[in-house]
């Protein structure tokens, strides 16, 4: 056994507002500079729809993430050989119009305009080529499912589904997806990069570019399944989320969390088995794939892999930190959070708690008997091809179980008459039940994100790691 720990973390989507005052200062830090204008480490989709870049979650198009060929887990944009001999020319790029250009305006007109018989415009300006451009596309194109009749018949998560039903007026549903760099376990663009640039953190499993290495070959775009890397066209260098490691560090959680309106994030660290992630990644069945991974993290309580993971130098901070980690109480203890197309096989470490929609109209008010969880509008074979590679079970029990929370809680608060019974049919405590409750709804601070520090003199050699800052040093910067 060899114990590794991890940084993680949970979104709930129920909580998610839509409201993208996670992505601002993410952009704004991070992404601030020439060549990075189109880049967003944190953005939030609409779903139904086809995200950004354009049809992310398609690998029969993009190639991303890792496939079994011959039992073997292989890269499913092929090896070296394929690599080297196409190095020049790789179609599974994702072209810029994918993602959007970047554009700004022309509000210089608005004020240096002499006067005349109209209102002065300022028109859309490319911040690629300066000149005027015409906006077809963008990070959230689909907001709110605007033009979603049109493109929605493209999202892959309507497989086994009748999807033009789903996209009509009365039966369309929606929710929102707030998406970040994965920081896998298994990561494909670590094992796809020829450089060998990009690299998991021994620490806490962050996965960084080093800039020095980079050659811009951009395999690591492509070999992402979730098109989280991106290639700086002004530096020629890969770019990607670092899950603001030097807040991480220091006990702060990232930008995107601490910004977050509805709460909906939770950090924290996991402990997990570095030996199982090949047996759990080579699943033969795709939907096996979650319950393997779910077997590769550690339990922190259990006295025997306290004892192992202090001896193979995890830190003691870290394994106490594991034992208060939101992300393992939701993930892992009580099953509730999962993590997004498991069948990539990259094993990701954010997950996402699926969102309790409303009911379809008329079983509002039916006897309680009814499982109204299967009237939620939005299907679950939607979330569960989504979440769980098709999987309906693990997603119907986490639903069930809010929804029996939730009624547990309203008879406790609102009747003073608690039901038990709703409890027992999940096999839920009360201790149980009012720890999820406090921390889905009214966690503070302190139990959203549980981030020891880094004392980097202990984890690293720091004269190997000169250089690994995630942005091009000083020296590589082109002249102003």
């Amino acid at each position: 056994m060899k114990i590794k720990a991890q940084m993680a973390m949970v979104m709930n989507l129920d909580k998610c507002l839509g409201c993208h005052t996670c992505s601002i200062p993410c952009k704004h830090v991070w992404t601030d500079r020439k060549g990075a204008e189109y880049m967003w480490f944190n953005n939030v989709e609409t779903k139904p729809g086809i995200g950004y870049p354009k049809k992310w979650e398609n690998q029969e198009i993009r190639k991303g993430g890792w496939h079994l060929q011959d039992g073997e887990l292989q890269l499913r944009a092929g090896g070296r050989l394929k690599k080297f001999v196409g190095i020049f020319h790789n179609p599974d790029l994702p072209d810029l119009d994918d993602y959007y250009e970047p554009w700004t305006y022309d509000y210089e007109k608005l004020t240096s305009c002499p006067p005349s018989q109209h209102q002065p415009t300022a028109r859309p300006r490319s911040l690629i080529t300066g000149q005027n451009t015409e906006i077809n596309w963008g990070p959230n194109w689909e907001d709110d499912l605007a033009g979603v009749h049109e493109t929605g018949l493209d999202d892959v998560n309507f497989a086994g589904m009748e999807k033009e039903i789903y996209l009509k007026f009365k039966k369309v549903f929606m929710f929102y997806l707030p998406r970040i760099c994965e920081h896998c376990l298994n990561p494909a663009c670590v094992a796809s990069c020829p450089s060998g640039a990009l690299y998991k953190r021994e620490e806490d499993g962050i996965v960084l570019v080093d800039q020095e290495r980079c050659r811009g070959w951009r395999y690591c775009v492509s070999g992402c399944p979730y098109k989280k890397v991106y290639f700086n066209w002004s530096e020629g260098r890969a770019e990607k989320c670092i899950l603001c490691y030097p807040r991480i560090e220091s006990g702060q959680p990232t930008l995107c969390a601490q910004s977050c309106v509805g709460r909906i994030r939770y950090l924290g660290i996991l402990l997990y088995d570095a030996d199982r992630i090949k047996q759990a990644a080579s699943v033969l069945d795709d939907q096996g794939i979650y319950k393997a991974h779910i077997e590769t993290l550690l339990n922190p309580n259990d006295p025997e892999i306290i004892c192992e993971a202090l001896d193979q130098g995890v830190p003691k901070n870290f394994v106490v930190a594991a034992q208060r980690s939101p992300v393992y109480k939701l993930a892992v203890e009580w099953k509730l959070a999962f993590p997004p197309h498991p069948e990539f096989r990259t094993l990701p470490m954010v997950w996402y708690v699926p969102p309790l929609s409303p009911l379809i109209q008329g079983v509002e008010n039916q006897d309680t008997d009814v499982e109204k969880n299967d009237f939620m509008r939005i299907p679950f074979r939607y979330l569960a091809n989504l979440l769980t590679a098709g999987d309906e079970s693990p997603i119907r029990f986490a639903l069930k179980k809010l929804i029996k929370l939730r009624k547990f809680m309203r008879s406790t608060r609102v009747s003073d008459k608690p039901d038990y019974k709703s409890l027992e049919e999940v096999e839920m405590t009360e201790v149980v039940a009012k720890e999820m409750y406090r921390l889905l709804a009214i966690a503070k601070y302190e139990d959203r994100f549980v981030i020891p520090t880094t004392a980097r003199q202990e984890t690293e050699d720091m004269y190997q790691g000169r250089g690994r800052l995630g942005f091009p040093a000083k020296s590589l910067r082109p002249a102003e």
